[in-house]
């Protein structure tokens, strides 16, 4: 029987979809329990479709069978020693997802929180996010259950130094580059890195980045995903004839990639009025004290609360999921995974947003991702806007093979050139295949289609 060219269409689609229904079912009963695993792979496979339908060579050669599954995981225990003399255990994970592109790169996060579903969705989100970089990485993430909130010094260095005495067998400059994630900033790092030093009996700097600038780190890592969710926010206002300049900007967290991507923001003209941290938020009409809000999480260590002791102006709400009741022009989630549920979103929209950027890793869900796409706001997904980070991390691996550093303005310059094509591929992408506009669609194709070219032109290994 011969079909017509709408039918065939139709045909193949529904091939298309039975194939990755199946795909996710298989993911599911593989990994039960793994929700927060199993909302990443639902994103992604739901963005894939229509290059699956473009180009049944992916099918055929079980590109998302091996995708999915990542080349290796490994968990270990952490005991490691308290000021009391007391042995405590927790338990260490790293998920090398994946190296069609170059070597497995991504962070490490030390938070209660931290299980083997929450590292793999973070390693399947790397994989993508590296690969829209455009630079030669692979994906992976890692991490443990360890708080480092409460800790002395001493505490946490014995933690990262028994960490990385079994983490140190399966890294290397070729091999795993790690970086820092929640609860793991530059003196984690540097922890780290002088006992991989010690066990290796070298100095290899490339091993892991977000070092201090004393001994291999690069200027603007620091920086560069707050300052890189601000350049892909500003490319996306632009393209539609929209402006970050005089607009009302809330952020949610007050980390390293709140922090910054505040003082970009108010560098380029926006009123942030609202950031948070895990107890609540503070509300300042006439603008955060980003000097202040520095003050007390890179210096005091306090929460944020204690601004309005300086700003008495100012007022402090419990329960952070409340920040999303600000009126805003722009909304950047950048604390944790599925911080904005639907009723977020839809308050969100009734308050005006034009638009949406997930600085943080997975920060909206799946339902109020839809309210965002429903209501016509621009919205740039995690994957895309927060790659600033893993881009200048790379930057830093460039550096430490040269032995060479560049200068702030160099690297700044680079990032916002790395974000410029980013935008503009998930734009491409996703114009090319029918879904004008829809970055999540883009972003997700353009990552998946450099990385399983590169996976088909090596053939199954």
């Amino acid at each position: 029987m011969n079909l017509t060219k709408e039918n065939k269409s139709i045909k193949d689609n529904e091939i298309v979809l039975d194939y990755i229904q199946n795909i996710y079912k298989t993911v599911v009963e593989r990994n039960p329990y793994e929700t927060e695993f199993h909302q990443a792979v639902k994103l992604i496979l739901q963005s894939l479709i229509p290059i699956y339908v473009k180009n049944p060579t992916y099918m055929e050669n079980g590109i998302l069978e091996q995708l999915l599954e990542p080349e290796r995981v490994i968990i270990f225990r952490v005991p490691w020693v308290d000021d009391e003399g007391k042995v405590q255990v927790n338990r260490g994970f790293r998920v090398q997802f994946n190296n069609a592109l170059g070597p497995f790169k991504g962070g490490l996060r030390f938070h209660p929180s931290v299980n083997l579903s929450i590292v793999k969705f973070l390693g399947l989100q790397q994989i993508f996010k590296n690969s829209l970089t455009g630079q030669p990485i692979g994906g992976a993430k890692g991490g443990a259950d360890f708080d480092p909130k409460g800790k002395s010094d001493n505490e946490i260095m014995r933690f990262c130094q028994s960490f990385m005495t079994e983490l140190a067998k399966h890294i290397g400059p070729d091999v795993d580059i790690p970086a820092g994630d929640i609860g793991v900033g530059a003196k984690e790092i540097g922890y780290m890195f002088g006992q991989y030093k010690k066990i290796r009996g070298s100095f290899e700097a490339g091993v892991l980045t977000g070092k201090g600038l004393g001994y291999g780190g690069s200027l603007a890592r620091k920086e560069a995903t707050g300052y890189g969710t601000v350049y892909f926010v500003q490319e996306m206002l632009k393209d539609h004839e929209l402006s970050i300049n005089e607009s009302t900007v809330i952020v949610s967290g007050s980390g390293n990639v709140s922090i910054y991507a505040m003082e970009k923001a108010i560098k380029l003209g926006a009123t942030v009025v609202a950031c948070s941290d895990s107890n609540g938020y503070i509300y300042d009409e006439s603008g955060i004290n980003l000097d202040t809000v520095k003050q007390l999480k890179e210096v005091d260590n306090a929460r944020i609360c204690e601004y309005v002791n300086i700003h008495p102006t100012a007022e402090y709400v419990e329960e952070c999921t409340g920040i999303w009741s600000v009126p805003c022009d722009i909304a950047l989630p950048c604390a944790t995974q599925n911080e904005i549920d639907v009723q977020a979103a839809e308050q969100l929209v009734a308050n005006g947003v034009k638009a949406v950027a997930e600085g943080a890793n997975m920060p909206s869900t799946t339902e109020a991702i839809e309210v965002f796409i429903q209501n016509n706001i621009l919205f740039g997904p995690a994957k895309a806007v927060n790659a600033g980070g893993v881009a200048v991390s790379s930057l830093e691996m460039a550096q430490n093979s040269m032995r060479m550093s560049w200068s702030f303005e160099e690297v700044d310059a680079k990032l916002q050139e790395i974000m410029k094509t980013i935008y503009q591929n998930c734009v491409d992408a996703a114009e090319e295949f029918d879904k004008k506009g829809n970055l999540i669609v883009g972003a997700n194709i353009a990552g998946f289609k450099r990385v399983a070219d590169a996976m088909l032109a090596q053939g199954v290994v």
